[in-house]
């Protein structure tokens, strides 16, 4: 929008019709501001290496519908993504179901949680590891990973050697898909300690290409499948796969019946952080670089992975709602914020976030953070006086003023006021020793 006229802007409006009325691009502009807008001065350049292949950015594309042919993956990369970890190739014959797609939503946001029902590649295998080689060879400055599924340690080993073979930069074992038809794959496997290592092991001995088996969350302690892998000598870890779930919608039945299939989108976020927090912070697995997989749809999101150690992002969900173009949001925002930071490398943000994780028991236990309310910004609208009574500690009062009190005497600075609040009036004081309420 820099250096567009009010005129122009009016003409974009009436083109951009939203519903029934015009997309209202100048109050947009308005409300970010010109110095908000970027432009291509003095922005830093991404690059970063993963497992020793250098990245133009660290933004991915997961294995997944996104990336199931030659046409798709050239104008992904074409768009500027970084790379691929294609679709999972596997020997099986995959049929998948209609409809295989259902989404959360919640007050109008559609995506918040999205199921899916798919499988792996339906195209034989020969023919996907010629997609590979082609996108290599047209391509060659962008990585290209295959993801592979095998049944048996044969298979594991064969598709293996035949991404080496096709030019892949790296493979990816997919132990993870949490709706395989036949028993002893996908997160069958994850689950499975002792087969990661084995599987992973058979692979590594067999190809020189970086090797990056792919963690399920649909397990307690994802330490433990990822520390057999790390012993098997993988070169890093990806996570997470979708996690096993239900959705109840009746449009997203197949002929009246339903399933358990795999959840994604913005809701997993924090569970995919969580499991990548745990491995990151595992001494033993100190050598071991990460991908990250769960939720990331913008280039904050991208930025919390990076924080906690990650040195790419794969992304999924978000490209299915909003389509490839996101990558303009994630490498320019990213750079933006790298630029207002003073920081020339992603290098310097990689897992720059980790000191300030400790065990609970080793929180400040001692002081509290009391809300602040901000009288011009609040509406008196009551809905952090009636989270505090029915949810909280009953330290908020609500009076004919229609304005809230906070009760020093009862806060004990949980701050569910804060988050409930539709206008962001309420922020923090500062911080203070407890009160004595003896």
């Amino acid at each position: 929008m820099e250096g567009c006229t009010d005129e122009d802007l009016e003409r974009a409006e009436q083109a951009c019709i939203h519903y029934d009325r015009p997309v209202r691009i100048r109050e947009l502009r308005s409300a970010v501001g010109c110095d908000a807008v970027a432009t291509n001065r003095a922005l830093p350049d991404l690059a970063i290496t993963f497992c020793g292949l250098a990245c133009e950015n660290p933004f991915f594309l997961a294995s997944s519908a996104i990336c199931t042919n030659y046409e798709m993956v050239a104008r992904a990369l074409e768009a500027g993504w970084a790379g691929v970890f294609y679709k999972t190739i596997c020997k099986q014959d995959i049929r998948e179901v209609s409809p295989r797609f259902d989404a959360v939503g919640k007050e109008g946001t559609p995506f918040v949680g999205f199921r899916n029902m798919e499988q792996l590649s339906e195209n034989p295998h020969e023919v996907d590891f010629d997609i590979l080689r082609r996108l290599k060879k047209n391509y060659p400055n962008k990585i290209i990973v295959a993801s592979i599924m095998g049944q048996l340690e044969e298979e594991w080993i064969e598709l293996a050697k035949m991404a080496e073979e096709a030019g892949c930069d790296a493979v990816e074992l997919n132990f993870s898909c949490p709706q395989m038809r036949l028993a002893g794959m996908g997160s069958d496997v994850g689950q499975d300690p002792e087969l990661v290592t084995f599987y992973t092991a058979y692979v590594k001995r067999n190809v020189k290409i970086p090797v990056i088996p792919k963690m399920t969350p649909n397990i307690t302690q994802m330490n433990q499948p990822a520390m057999g892998a790390y012993f098997a000598g993988a070169d890093a870890i990806s996570a997470i796969n979708t996690i096993k779930s239900v959705t109840m919608s009746p449009l997203a039945a197949v002929s009246d019946k339903k399933t358990i299939s795999g959840y994604s989108g913005h809701a997993v976020k924090p569970i995919a952080l969580r499991f990548i927090l745990e491995m990151v912070k595992n001494p033993i697995m100190k050598n071991i670089q990460f991908s990250g997989i769960g939720g990331i749809e913008t280039w904050r999101d991208a930025l919390e992975f990076i924080q906690l150690g990650c040195r790419n992002v794969q992304v999924c969900t978000a490209v299915m709602q909003y389509g490839y173009r996101i990558i303009d949001d994630l490498v320019l925002g990213l750079q933006t914020y790298m630029a207002e930071r003073g920081i020339s490398s992603v290098d310097d943000l990689v897992g720059e976030q980790l000191p300030m994780f400790v065990l609970p028991s080793d929180l400040d236990r001692d002081t509290m953070v009391f809300p602040k309310i901000d009288r011009e910004k609040c509406i008196g609208c009551g809905r952090c006086y009636i989270s505090c009574q029915d949810g909280g500690h009953q330290a908020i009062s609500f009076g004919d003023d229609r304005r809230p009190h906070v009760l020093g005497q009862k806060c004990v600075g949980c701050h569910l006021c804060r988050l409930v609040c539709p206008t962001g009036a309420i922020g923090l004081a500062k911080r203070m020793a407890k009160p004595d309420r003896s």
